[in-house]
């Protein structure tokens, strides 16, 4: 497996447009995914945009402009809804006062929501009622998506924007190794102000994986200087999923959850 600094570069130099991107998935025989959100409504959410949101916190609501969190829905709900099989787009949130680190909720109080617009329009109605709280741990989403893919028996991708680094470490590590077992990308969008650092060394200090199934992205530093925000993000975000979707090909991870089930 690269390792993580020389995929990204190879990937930068492979991908100049998003239409490469999609291009590649295509030729690797993605025609069809899940996809799944995950919220983090953690109380650092209040500070975190002094430098990158004009001091707001990151889940303010308003008509005036979209937040970092609404941007990362409607961008990469855009761009993969397409490829969503059923429209069925599960939503969760972690890190409030009720789940704390232990668990996740729903977005929608019954079943999916049914395109990536009813994801936005259920955070929007919500959030303002959601009492921010600690610590972000990914693990129990994480293995929320396993379930989902094992019972879906279909390859998924689960994007989890978050606005800090991970408190529960080892708990979140062991959730994304075992993920790698299964047809499953793992995208983690940082917002916010940061520091990233441990998110971005996160890869490289994973133990070793079935295939290198987790991604990280500074929402921030892709969009700042970008032309077109929306294409710049959409590029960055899903550069890795062409390659990572022919790991699982060539392990036969979907074929295995076929399997399983016969048996």
């Amino acid at each position: 497996m690269l390792r993580r600094e020389n995929s990204l570069k190879i990937n930068q130099e492979r991908f100049n447009a998003l239409r490469d991107v999609t291009s590649a998935m295509r030729e690797e025989g993605l025609r069809k995914c899940g996809l799944i959100f995950g919220i983090d409504y953690t109380m650092s959410n209040k500070v975190q945009g002094e430098k990158t949101f004009d001091g707001k916190n990151l889940h303010e609501i308003s008509e005036d402009c979209l937040n970092p969190y609404q941007e990362v829905i409607s961008i990469l709900g855009e761009t993969l809804q397409p490829l969503d099989s059923d429209g069925l787009i599960p939503a969760y949130g972690f890190g409030d006062f009720v789940t704390k680190g232990d668990d996740i909720f729903p977005l929608k109080d019954y079943g999916s929501c049914v395109g990536f617009r009813e994801v936005l329009q259920t955070y929007n109605r919500i959030t303002p009622d959601i009492k921010l709280f600690r610590p972000t741990n990914f693990a129990p989403l994480i293995r929320k998506a396993i379930n989902i893919v094992k019972q879906s028996k279909k390859y998924h991708i689960l994007v989890i924007a978050a606005d800090g680094q991970v408190n529960a470490e080892e708990d979140t590590i062991q959730a994304i190794v075992d993920a790698s077992n299964y047809p499953l990308s793992i995208i983690c969008v940082g917002v916010g102000d940061g520091p990233w650092g441990m998110m971005k060394e996160f890869d490289t200090r994973l133990p070793k994986r079935t295939f290198d199934n987790f991604q990280f992205l500074d929402f921030h530093d892709v969009v700042s200087h970008a032309r077109n925000r929306q294409t710049a993000f959409a590029l960055h975000a899903l550069m890795e999923i062409p390659d990572q979707y022919h790991a699982i090909q060539e392990l036969g991870l979907l074929e295995r959850l076929q399997e399983d089930e016969e048996a």
